[in-house]
């Protein structure tokens, strides 16, 4: 047999791709009734190596090598099996547990008993986070799939020569000039702000004026920018296994900010300034090798004044030639330096191996 997982909606289309790849087989759309789903009940390792290939609907593929009933031991001897034939000359192993159904079991019952099977019997090393290759067991209702993947087919955000900038962009304080105009512009624009450097869980957002402002108008964009923190925060919140950090907001004019702050590390973004493209080590450097907060200015309707230039660490040009928008600003400004960032682990991660094999 073979499982396909397919995008919602898409199970009929990818079921009839299959069939058009070879019409002796039997292909059911949403097997039990489960979206997402297309289960071809007679299927070859010749098919699914087409279905691969050839069927875009086609998310994962995985070609059981054993087909049991839904009991744990009958799913733990079939595991070892499988894992007999196709797990031999891996260097570590992980399993892979979906069950849709009600059960005895749950999935991580399986996970734990299947694991300590295998390890005892091949002495394979369990790798949870980069396996050499991944034993899968689907398990819809009464029945069982087992079979094994590539541990490079289980696409992870964090992967191999991967390394997570949140630490380095939670030093980063997001200076604000506040987009002010009718309250309905005003309000957007904050909420566009806000969902941004909640997105990037950086340390604070400072909306930073200057001189005298309209009362409702600020009053409109910081409802904005609290709404859009707010919504995103909700959403990180419900599916990061990590704490989420909920940005606070503050209101500072910008020339008693740039002074309060004057001993620490200030980063001006505007077009004036050098292409991000040529201060790669200099803005890694700020969030790599210290550990306070480093200020990063950004411009409104209108941009940062010229005289705050001459007090800054660094003017950086986000993109020679192109004036970037309010709503882009902050996130185009954290992306230019979260690539820094890893460029820089990147580097020293090699610095660090080759250090390591000369002393060898």
């Amino acid at each position: 047999m073979i499982l396909v997982k397919t995008p919602l909606g898409m199970e009929r289309i990818a079921a009839s791709r299959i069939t058009e790849l070879d019409v002796n087989v039997e292909v059911e759309a949403k097997p039990y009734g489960y979206p997402g789903l297309v289960l071809v009940k007679d299927g070859s390792e010749e098919l699914a190596s087409k279905i691969k290939g050839e069927v875009i609907e086609a998310e994962r593929v995985l070609l059981a090598d054993e087909a049991v009933s839904a009991d744990i031991d009958s799913i733990v001897s079939a595991a070892v099996k499988v894992a007999k034939h196709k797990l031999t000359g891996a260097k570590s192993f992980a399993v892979r547990t979906v069950r849709r159904g009600s059960h005895s079991f749950t999935s991580i019952d399986v996970n734990v008993k299947v694991g300590a099977a295998v390890k005892a019997e091949l002495g394979l090393p369990v790798d949870l986070r980069n396996p050499d290759k991944m034993l899968c067991i689907e398990v819809l209702k009464d029945l069982v799939l087992i079979g094994v993947m590539e541990g490079s087919e289980l696409h992870h955000k964090l992967g191999p020569g991967k390394h997570s900038v949140l630490p380095y962009l939670r030093k980063a304080a997001v200076v604000q000039m506040p987009y002010l105009d009718s309250l309905d512009a005003a309000r957007e624009m904050g909420i566009r702000i806000g969902r941004e450097v909640q997105t990037f869980e950086v340390k604070e957002l400072v909306v930073a004026f200057i001189g005298s402002v309209k009362a409702r108008e600020l009053q409109a964009f910081l409802n904005g920018v609290f709404e859009g923190i707010n919504s995103r925060f909700e959403i990180q919140r419900r599916i990061y296994a990590h704490t989420v950090h909920k940005v606070p907001v503050y209101v500072q004019d910008l020339y008693q900010l740039v002074r309060d702050r004057m001993k620490e590390p200030l980063i001006v973004f505007e077009p004036e300034g050098r292409p991000a493209s040529t201060l790669t080590e200099e803005l890694a450097s700020f969030f790599t090798e210290r550990h306070g907060r480093v200020n990063l200015l950004l411009g409104s309707r209108e941009g940062i004044p010229s005289g705050v230039f001459r007090f800054a660490d660094l003017v950086v040009d986000l993109c020679p030639g192109v004036t970037i928008a309010t709503d882009l600003a902050a996130a185009s400004a954290l992306i230019a330096i979260a690539s820094a960032v890893e460029e820089w682990l990147i580097s020293h991660e090699e610095q660090k191996a080759k250090q390591a094999m000369s002393v060898s």
